[in-house]
């Protein structure tokens, strides 16, 4: 079993991070590069959030007894709260089943680190790059992602290249191998735990926030309303960036014709268009022109590759736009069927409209209309309001513990106060625990952010498949750049990094592969420090809304409860869901309309259908009845036949041309024949012929 834990966690990791790119991502339309560059990337970042706990337990066992020598009053005050988690039973330091046998983790921690920098700071860059590339060719799409990360690559040398002279003056340092790559290290933590903070300080204030807002359905639901407003003008905006961008292609179609030598990039283009564009763009295959004309000007290879650009671009905008306008829609509905039913008296939670999809099984047996009430109108927001508040202070036990965790005696870190007590009963479930929530709980205020923020129309993860290329890899970069010294911060806050806390302790496995930050003191000892401490300002800052009042007076609206702009725009969304509204509910009763009539019409239509099998059942009554009487002739007349010949009747004359009308004769027109006279029963006249 030592090695099951980490197997179970690879597997489940994995399927993780294949579920959340399915969500976001697109496997049957974008790229497989693309698409296997973001799973790489997003798997690796959670497999070290998800395996560091057991990394943290394993130097625990390997230390058999540490004591803590010095009680704070915090210590105690802990140690009195959570003493019947701490309780162990067995006096012996037993092994833990999770635990991993040394030399496995770092060489883990090695391979898992490199090659989520390799992708970061190489491959991804070059990936994005390349995806967003408007060439016709794979080496004119290189070329251009090559031209497009020099500067960033520049940057990336220059800032190794000024912390190698830093360390290159001081002569008592002897540069290695080894210190070259603390050196690069080092300097990628900095830029990552730079990027942290602000996404931290966020995180820790907007999700508590978020699920505060959910719980209050009215506020919620004014907030779909400026959401739909400005959704809608988004929405405008796409479809008049598509008309103008697929009338210069209608343009350009109409100029190069089918015997020109950049036709095919013009039918690249076109294959990106939307169906009912390629329909309208039709080209005539007789319509050849002499390309070689100077009087006609045509673009060129450069320009196309421009329009190509735009073209992917315009369509991925119009349809993101056009699939989340109904997803607000399914939204602001609900919300109005809960602020309707509310004040139900029946208890039954009754939608607006009919659902697309037929009623599965567990909407029928188990989340009844009754069970929805209960919860939509009543449990629901009890929930959200407890979660929030459990969020809040978990939250404010992060703050203080960034603020405090450079202080080792007395301990002030919380987290670092739990896991010591832990630590001193040998309780490696609990440790793993503690250190799994915390650490998760980092990482989501951390990467919700990372999902949320929207760097115009650049950068904008968005559900439902509809996330380009361009922003699952540039998040796949961030999860690279973050989850490093996120580890960091988080084994700094329960004291396992010795380069912060000063403690003689056993390393863990990730803190070794980081290397010795002791090679720059300065930014050791007072950026890893004192930086996390601004997040008290930006927690503030958050709480307050300040970038969102600074981004309104740039003038990018915002939810703002006391504006004007706001207020117009609530109003400007309301009547818009209310025109939705009416025109589903129209569909919707013409729908209802047509079923009504074709079950009408099919009653009339069995009604119809059931007088023509009667009228047909009394025909074939009639008709078998008739040959029922002809048969019964036929079969009479053969009876009276087979009767003549055992009768003892006179032989006929064949030679008689007079016939009676006895009906034993045959039927007039066709020839009489005589009888046998050996079929005569006369006795007299047996010898007359001797």
């Amino acid at each position: 079993m030592s090695g099951a834990a980490l197997g179970i966690e690879i597997v489940v990791v994995f399927f993780l991070a294949l579920f959340l790119l399915q969500r976001y991502g697109d496997f049957k339309k974008q790229q497989r590069m693309v698409l296997f560059g973001t799973l790489l990337a997003w798997y690796l970042c959670f497999l070290i959030v998800f395996i560091l706990p057991l990394d943290v337990s394993t130097p625990i066992y390997s230390v058999r007894p540490v004591m803590i020598e010095h009680k704070t009053l915090i210590l105690h005050v802990c140690e009195l709260i959570f003493c019947p988690f701490f309780q162990n039973t067995q006096s012996v330091c037993y092994k833990p089943w999770s635990y991993i046998p040394d030399g496995i983790m770092p060489v883990f921690w090695r391979v898992v680190y490199w090659t989520s920098q390799c992708l970061t700071w190489l491959l991804l860059p070059f990936m994005q790059s390349y995806a967003r590339s408007g060439g016709f060719s794979i080496t004119g799409k290189i070329k251009t992602a090559l031209i497009e990360n020099a500067i960033y690559y520049g940057t990336y040398l220059l800032i190794f290249g000024s912390l190698l002279i830093y360390v290159a003056v001081h002569f008592q340092w002897h540069l290695s191998w080894y210190e070259l790559q603390t050196i690069g290290i080092t300097a990628a933590n900095t830029w990552g735990l730079f990027l942290l903070v602000l996404l931290l300080g966020y995180g820790l204030v907007e999700i508590p926030r978020s699920y505060w807002e959910v719980s209050r359905q009215g506020h919620l639901l004014i907030k779909t309303y400026f959401k739909a407003a400005k959704l809608m003008t988004e929405k405008a905006d796409s479809e008049e960036n598509l008309e103008d961008v697929m009338e210069e292609v209608r343009k350009i179609n109409e100029s190069i014709k089918y015997n020109h030598p950049l036709r095919k990039n013009v039918d690249t283009i076109l294959r990106k268009c939307p169906v009912e564009y390629q329909e309208k763009m039709g080209r005539n295959i007789d319509d050849c022109e002499d390309f070689d004309d100077k009087q006609n000007t045509h673009p060129t290879e450069r320009s196309l590759s421009k329009l190509h650009k735009q073209v992917i671009y315009a369509v991925q905008r119009h349809n993101r736009t056009r699939v989340q306008w109904q997803i607000l829609l399914e939204q602001a509905f609900h919300l109005e069927d809960v602020a309707k039913n509310e004040t139900s008296t029946s208890r039954q939670f009754v939608h607006s409209f009919a659902p697309p999809e037929p009623v599965g099984w567990f909407r029928r047996y188990i989340y009844t209309p009754s069970v929805e009430w209960y919860w939509e109108c009543l449990l629901k927001q009890w929930f959200y309001r407890v979660l929030s508040v459990v969020l809040s202070l978990f939250s404010m036990a992060v703050v203080w513990s960034e603020c405090t965790f450079f202080s080792t005696r007395p301990v002030l870190s919380l987290f670092a106060v739990f896991i010591q007590l832990a630590e001193r009963d040998y309780n490696y479930l609990y440790i793993e625990m503690a250190c799994f929530i915390t650490i998760f709980f980092l990482c989501t205020c951390v990467y919700s952010t990372v999902f949320r923020i929207r760097v115009f129309n650049y950068y904008y993860l968005a559900s439902h498949h509809q996330t380009d290329a361009y922003s699952l890899q540039f998040s796949g970069m961030l999860f690279c750049r973050l989850t490093p010294p996120l580890c960091l911060n988080f084994l700094g806050l329960i004291h396992m990094d010795s380069a912060i806390s000063h403690q003689a302790k056993e390393q863990t496995a990730y803190t070794s592969i980081m290397g010795s930050m002791r090679v720059l003191s300065f930014i050791a000892n007072g950026f890893y420090i004192y930086y996390p401490m601004l997040i008290v300002i930006l927690c503030i800052a958050t709480y307050f809304s300040l970038g969102a009042r600074c981004l309104n007076l740039l003038g990018f609206q915002q939810f703002m409860g006391d504006n004007e702009m706001t207020s117009d725009l609530i109003d400007e969304g309301k009547e818009l869901l209310q025109r939705e509204r009416r025109k589903r509910q129209r569909i919707e009763d013409g729908e209802n309309r047509r079923r009504e009539w074709r079950e009408r019409y099919a009653q009339s239509d069995e009604i119809a259908a059931r007088n023509r099998m009667s009228m047909s059942e009394m025909k074939e009554t009639n008709y078998g009845e008739t040959l029922n009487s002809n048969t019964d002739r036929r079969m009479f007349n053969t009876g009276r036949d087979s009767i003549e010949l055992l009768q003892d009747a006179e032989p006929l004359d064949f030679n008689d041309e007079t016939l009676n009308d006895d009906p034993l004769q045959s039927e007039p027109g066709r020839h009489t024949g005589g009888r046998y006279l050996s079929m005569s029963s006369s006795r007299s006249r047996i010898f007359d012929d001797v």
